[in-house]
């Protein structure tokens, strides 16, 4: 379905992809060298530096909040690029949750995400995502319109903020559903996953049902696209109308952003 890009692996970067090469339903493909996305830049080597740097971005999308910025640190500079940080989530927001997840005890764990809560979380997340930040989103796009490409957007996993802005921004280029699923997924590569942090401190370490209790967390599930997705159509009736009257994108601008960044 898919044009296979160009692998590339980065020492300190992970789930880092051109999404370009990506099918609209008109025919079209998304630009290569126009959208990337990842994790966050602050453990990038010197090397992944330069290579970043070559990409010649415009911008980089940083899409964590305060706590996550304190946790990882910050990204690292590259000459030229602006960076824009728009938190899509709130650093208060389920801190007690997280630090449950990296401090807590076997029977914690079970309490608060099994049974089927780690999946509840992680889908309304997405729900929330899509009703809650329709501003942040409105800015992203436009943002895209005006001026702002080449662009990397990246969260802390590459997974969850970013990928449900990067599946808004390919729905308002009007890349087919199914390609977009098929990227987002691409999250569960071993080589791209997030690395899961658990403290010294718990005695249940990161024992197998640990980290079958941490899974829904850490996974990119269809599940959870599908969510956001549905909460448009539910919300919205459909993805031009989201566009027009929950972004406050005009035709115009749209045309404009499709311009910036299809060929074909």
């Amino acid at each position: 379905m898919t044009q296979e890009p160009t692998e590339i692996e980065l020492a300190g970067v992970r789930n880092f992809r051109d999404v370009g090469g990506l099918p609209t339903v008109d025919g079209r493909r998304v630009r290569r060298g126009v959208l990337f996305r990842s994790g966050h830049l602050a453990h990038a080597t010197p090397q992944d530096t330069v290579f970043l740097g070559g990409l010649k971005l415009h911008t980089v999308f940083d899409f964590r909040n305060s706590a996550d910025q304190a946790l990882d640190g910050p990204d690292v500079e590259l000459p030229g690029v602006r960076n824009v940080n728009i938190p899509l989530s709130d650093p208060a927001d389920g801190a007690e949750f997280w630090k449950m997840v990296r401090d807590g005890e076997l029977d914690q764990l079970r309490a608060i995400l099994g049974d089927g809560l780690a999946v509840e979380r992680m889908t309304s997340s997405y729900r929330a995502m899509v009703t809650s930040r329709t501003a942040e989103h409105s800015r992203i796009l436009h943002a895209l319109a005006e001026d702002s490409v080449p662009a990397l957007m990246h969260c802390a996993a590459g997974k969850d903020r970013a990928g449900l802005s990067v599946a808004i921004t390919l729905l308002a280029l009007g890349v087919d559903r199914a390609a977009i699923e098929e990227d987002y997924l691409q999250s569960n590569q071993p080589h791209r996953r997030y690395k899961i942090y658990r403290s010294p401190r718990s005695k249940a370490g990161m024992s197998p049902e640990v980290l079958e209790l941490l899974a829904p967390l850490f996974d990119a599930r269809a599940a959870y696209l599908h969510a956001a997705f549905d909460t448009i159509d539910g919300t919205w009736g459909d993805v031009d109308t989201y566009l027009t009257e929950g972004l406050k994108l005009s035709r115009h601008t749209r045309a404009r952003l499709q311009d910036r960044m299809l060929e074909g």
